[in-house]
């Protein structure tokens, strides 16, 4: 069985990756999917003031929270799945979710950022694919055709 790596962020380039996921099961991939999240350590500061493992603990609740979606999306296909959250840097961070799950693919979506952004903040699908050992599929958003305005209407 092919096991895939989701990267979910709770976005909708994310829930993107997740329906692409879909799709290929839908298909007739005999799939298992991974579905990660990966959460921001908490700062010196953070650790300082408060207790650790209430900061993680609210950390992977806040994880939870962003996953529900592509964990129904999942669901209703009838999909099998299995969650993984973690604290850390998230590129890094997802290749090693999907080295240590000995996933076969990782799919993750595009955020969608451009211009001077993306050249000077690396995304995190671009990290991924840059770093990873394994096949790595990048999900854009479907173009939504520009609707017109009510000044265009009558010209």
């Amino acid at each position: 069985m092919h096991k895939i790596m989701i990267a979910v962020d709770g976005s909708d380039a994310s829930l993107e990756a997740v329906r692409h996921g879909i799709k290929l099961y839908e298909q007739g991939l005999k799939a298992h999917f991974v579905i990660a999240h990966v959460q921001k350590e908490a700062s010196l500061l953070e650790l300082a003031t408060t207790d650790s493992d209430l900061i993680a603990n609210a950390s992977i609740d806040a994880g939870m929270d962003l996953i529900a979606s592509a964990q129904d999306l999942l669901k209703a296909a009838g999909a099998s799945y299995e969650v993984e959250i973690s604290l850390g840097e998230a590129a890094n961070t997802l290749i090693d979710i999907a080295d240590s799950n000995e996933c076969d693919q990782i799919i993750v979506g595009a955020t969608g950022q451009g211009g001077l952004s993306s050249i000077l903040i690396g995304s995190v699908s671009r990290e991924v694919a840059r770093h990873s050992r394994l096949p790595v599929t990048i999900v854009k958003l479907p173009d939504v055709p520009e609707t017109m305005d009510s000044t265009d209407e009558e010209s």
